[in-house]
């Protein structure tokens, strides 16, 4: 057992050096439904296939477009900016 002692420290010590992972939107994001909206606003959205909120701290949207091509993007939460 004594020669797992030094890799359990530098598992623990990669863990802890690790960021953190965005589990939610932050207080200051922008409502999803805002988000939504303004891509529906552009004209090319025919319907939202799937929204994922991503723990590296975006949206993921995927959505149909007017004509019928799959489009996946990356939102910023904050200021609605795409990512991609």
């Amino acid at each position: 057992m004594q020669y797992l002692k030094p890799f359990l420290a530098l598992a623990c010590s990669i863990g802890l050096a690790a960021p953190a992972m965005a589990e939610a939107p932050p207080p200051e994001a922008l409502p999803l439904s805002e988000l939504l909206a303004r891509l529906e606003a552009t004209g090319n959205v025919r319907y939202f296939d799937e929204v994922d909120w991503d723990d590296k701290g975006h949206w993921d949207i995927e959505y149909v477009a007017v004509g019928g091509e799959e489009v996946e993007i990356e939102v910023d939460p904050v200021t609605g900016e795409l990512r991609n």
